[in-house]
């Protein structure tokens, strides 16, 4: 293509999921975004979030025995916890102190480095216990597969997730690199944020299991300069001999390959290999530091591999972690499943106070980290069920995703430690505001500057968590 073609193709300002979405899903037409007043500016920290951490604890997890502790023992029968840090509202229970990877000597080079427990650094959390699916329903769903849908994509039945509506919505961001490159959002694990049909199609984030192992082949690299040359010249004559209504599917193709040369020598950048062992630091921290911190399971690479993706352009990463459905053995399992929970927040929240950030300051300061479940858990009255677990239904504990939130944004407002409403002790009714869940994914897409009006038009976006 001529540079002016190239100027009409707009390609520096697009993801490469765009280019290869719109070839794919017959929907190559360029779209001009222009937000709307009643959608898009509904909170005042709109835009101020580059990149966004969304982790799932999956399988239902028990919101009251962690992060909504101060109530009765049926809800949360480990206790709450016996100290946390000064300023914070919010409850955390007893499981939140347990710190083992603050022991030993690595223990002692974390806590010189300014790690803490989760209880110790409460007040740099906030948490909003009654975040609801469906706020104006009878009873919450404690269906595993509509649940789970409802989390994945805000309605049960809805074929678009999440991280294709934040794709989809921050469609037109500038480049983050000077070479005009725009990552798209990733899925690091299950596939159900990254559903997409229709014109979302072509927004759907990839979906990583171990890694870029197949994302590193460019067919064109293998060709000699002559080869490539008369390929070029064969692209520009077929553009520029079609006429210009028919132009977008071929700009869109174009594009499309083009992308896969760019992002085929990103993928193969050994700072995303995340398994090697190493001590060379990359933005103020090695792949050693960042698994001393982070631990060695698969959500800690997961979120090793995210913060190298997010030096990129990668605007956010969702994954899970656990597997919380403990319908037995609850009362002695959940204790030390909870530690690598613990190891995660209080890791990711020193990592991203160390890293450099390529725009300046630290990570910190640019991300948004939350996390949520697709519903709570209950024991129906008691401490546990039968088979000393729990379950879920249709009440008050299976309906509160009591979701906790960090980062800048939440700092530089003043709202670390805040607890956004609250519950009753005896029988967790609301005592504060519910919030809508697809309200707070329409809000997360407003701190990051997108444009989300196409989505959930009865819920609305709100300020809180910056105000």
């Amino acid at each position: 293509m001529n540079d002016d073609s190239k100027k009409k193709s707009g390609f520096n300002r697009r993801s490469f999921l765009k280019g290869v979405g719109l070839a794919t899903a017959s929907a190559a037409v360029p779209h001009v975004w222009i937000p709307s007043e009643a959608h898009a500016q509904q909170t005042e920290a709109r835009g101020s979030v580059k990149h966004f951490i969304y982790i799932r604890l999956s399988g239902g997890f028990r919101f009251t025995a962690a992060f909504n502790g101060e109530v009765a023992s049926r809800f949360n029968p480990f206790g709450k916890a016996s100290s946390k840090a000064e300023g914070a509202e919010w409850g955390p229970s007893s499981l939140l102190e347990r710190a083992p990877f603050l022991e030993g000597d690595n223990g002692a080079a974390l806590r010189e480095m300014g790690m803490g427990s989760v209880t110790e650094i409460a007040d740099q959390i906030a948490v909003i216990p009654c975040v609801d699916h469906e706020p104006t329903s009878g009873s919450a769903d404690g269906n595993h597969n509509s649940g789970l849908q409802r989390f994945v994509s805000g309605y049960a039945g809805n074929g678009t997730g999440i991280f294709t509506m934040i794709n989809y919505a921050l469609r037109d961001r500038e480049p983050a690199t000077e070479d005009g490159v725009v990552l798209p959002a990733f899925v690091l694990g299950g596939s159900g944020m990254a559903n997409g049909t229709g014109k979302f199609a072509g927004y759907r984030p990839p979906v990583l299991q171990d890694g870029f192992s197949g994302f590193g082949f460019d067919a064109a690299g293998s060709l000699p300069e002559w080869a490539r040359n008369m390929s070029d010249g064969m692209d520009t004559r077929y553009f520029n001999k079609t006429h210009r209504i028919a132009r977008p599917p071929i700009d869109a193709y174009l594009q499309s390959r083009e992308a896969t040369k760019r992002y085929a020598e990103i993928f193969n950048d050994p700072v995303l290999d995340v398994r090697q062992q190493s001590d060379e630091p990359f933005d103020g921290l090695s792949n050693n530091q960042l698994r001393m911190m982070l631990g060695d399971s698969g959500t800690a690479r997961n979120l090793m591999l995210g913060l190298r993706l997010f030096h990129f352009g990668c605007p956010a990463i969702y994954m899970n972690q656990g597997g919380y459905d403990m319908h037995s053995g609850e009362e002695e399992g959940l204790p030390g499943r909870i530690e690598q929970l613990n190891q995660i927040i209080s890791g990711l929240n020193l990592a991203l106070k160390s890293m450099t950030h390529p725009a300046g300051g630290t990570y910190w300061d640019h991300t948004l980290v939350m996390f949520g479940s697709e519903f709570g858990r209950t024991a129906r009255g008691g401490r546990f069920n039968s088979a000393r677990g729990s379950d879920h239904g249709g009440d008050n504990a299976t309906r509160w995703m009591s979701m906790p939130v960090m980062g800048g944004i939440i700092e530089q407002a003043g709202n670390g430690g805040r607890s956004f409403g609250g519950t009753s002790a005896e029988d967790l009714n609301a005592l504060g505001k519910v919030y809508s869940y697809r309200g707070l994914m329409k809000t997360v897409m407003d701190y990051m500057g997108g444009d989300h009006s196409e989505f959930f038009p009865a819920d609305e976006p709100f300020g809180d968590l910056t105000r």
